[in-house]
């Protein structure tokens, strides 16, 4: 679908975040009717509704007009809208085409080199890391995507930028059938979203869309050491690249000597890094890779040389595994970012110290027993805390010592300040969303950076 095979009539944009935001901005740049809409009455919905009215769209917060959607030529709906809501339900019964933004961007970004990053985890890191090392090579690239800039911005510039780092979320993929990468990477896969999904098939369906499209000439970045990722592109067209933490690979870690390997020459030694935990250096590889055969420019000597020195310099995104401070000799550790299961199971796999864990949050339907072996060997104590706190005494009770603390976040923090004893951690890796508590995951590490020092 080209800007110009957009459907006439009007265009239902569902939600009014950035994403919905960001496409009806484009939409009517572009000279589109727009009936934009968002169920929340909130003072963002209900500001930005009044927003996209001065720019000419007909918007409202506080309800959806189900006979307008089902009378619109195309939804867009934003990526956290369940399938099950009413109006998608509204538009499906009426065979109306539903899209997500990052469909409708990629129609007015024809010329952009796309690298595009999927995975249950790992998938934000390695976008950042992808743009960071094509910035690095000279060119203009952008970090967009489930990363937080939506890709509706970038088809908003004057100037669209050259290069793309573009997170994909599942739910994105789902909405995006055109999607076809100049590089596709798929970081890893476990279970995620139960809450949303109906299985764990559904949930990997949706991440297989990356290669929907794919041609002889695609090109994929996978990694070797998950079966599920091998299993799931074993019959996908294209090229493909893999990387590793145990074996050689086309970029792979030599733990003997410590040093990554990129394309059969040395990259960089893991001490260089400033980036915790084995699954960073996988999170390396993988962007790296990915960079060096989006072109054949990249894979001069010259070209590794200013990648390695690229990577000394990139820091720990906030709420992944972020060293916030050490304060009376205890480290404190942000992974708010952590909301699944498989996630803090890395984190854990990475402390060094005796560690002070804090589970909990909003519950989304994953067992937490996965985690008791390498609690075993690295925690010294539990605290859960909020809607999931049953669920993590139940399934952790027994395995080291726990206290389950409920809803107030500073009892949580004022508990670990307790059992922490110098040459301690205290990590936040909740393996859970924070609805329960805070507006989002980004609000979750805020409160703990500031609540760590204690003061």
């Amino acid at each position: 679908m080209t800007p110009e095979e957009l459907p006439e009539g009007e265009i239902a944009v569902l939600g009014l975040a950035k994403s919905g935001m960001s496409v009806s901005r484009l939409l009517l740049s572009r000279g589109r009717r727009v009936y934009a809409s968002d169920s929340a009455a909130s003072p963002t919905a209900t500001g930005n509704a009044e927003q996209l009215k001065t720019l000419g769209a007909d918007a409202t917060a506080g309800a959806h007009d189900l006979d307008r959607i089902r009378q619109a030529s195309l939804v867009v709906a934003s990526p956290g809208i369940p399938p099950e809501v009413a109006p998608l339900v509204a538009a499906r019964e009426a065979r109306v085409p539903i899209v997500g933004e990052v469909e409708i961007a990629l129609r007015f970004l024809p010329d952009a080199r796309i690298i595009a990053v999927t995975g249950t985890n790992g998938k934000t890191t390695t976008t950042a890391l992808v743009g960071h090392l094509l910035r690095a090579l000279g060119l203009d690239a952008v970090d967009a995507g489930n990363i937080g800039t939506p890709l509706s911005e970038m088809a908003l510039r004057e100037k669209p930028p050259e290069w793309i780092a573009l997170e994909m979320s599942s739910f994105q993929l789902h909405d995006t059938p055109s999607i076809l990468p100049d590089v596709g990477v798929l970081t890893n896969l476990s279970p995620d979203h139960l809450d949303r999904y109906p299985s764990v098939n559904e949930y990997y369906a949706d991440k297989a869309r990356l290669f929907a499209n794919a041609s002889d000439g695609s090109r994929w970045v996978l990694n070797a050491d998950d079966a599920g990722v091998r299993t799931m592109a074993r019959d996908v067209r294209g090229d493909k690249y893999h990387f590793s933490i145990k074996r050689q690979a086309d970029a792979w870690y030599d733990a003997p000597t410590g040093w990554m390997i990129l394309l059969g020459d040395l990259l960089l030694e893991r001490d260089q890094l400033s980036l915790l935990g084995d699954h960073n250096v996988a999170n390396v590889l993988a962007a790296t890779l990915a960079v060096s055969v989006a072109d054949m420019n990249f894979r001069s000597t010259t070209a590794r040389r200013v990648m390695a020195d690229a990577l000394k310099s990139f820091n720990p995104l906030k709420h992944r595994l972020e060293l916030v401070g050490e304060y009376d000799g205890v480290q404190w550790i942000n992974d708010s970012k952590a909301t699944n299961v498989s996630s803090t199971l890395v984190a854990i796999e990475g402390m060094r110290r005796p560690t002070v864990l804090l589970l909990g949050g909003r519950h989304k339907g994953e067992p937490y027993t996965s985690l008791a072996d390498a609690i075993r060997k690295r925690v010294k104590h539990i605290i859960a805390y909020g809607e999931a706190g049953p669920e993590v005494e139940k399934d952790l009770t027994g395995v080291v010592p726990l206290d389950k603390l409920d809803f107030d976040f500073n009892a949580v923090m004022q508990r670990a300040r307790e059992l922490a004893e110098p040459g301690d951690a205290v990590l936040l890796s909740p393996a859970c969303s924070s609805f329960d508590m805070f507006k989002n995951y980004e609000e979750r590490g805020a409160k703990f950076r500031e609540l760590a020092p204690g003061k």
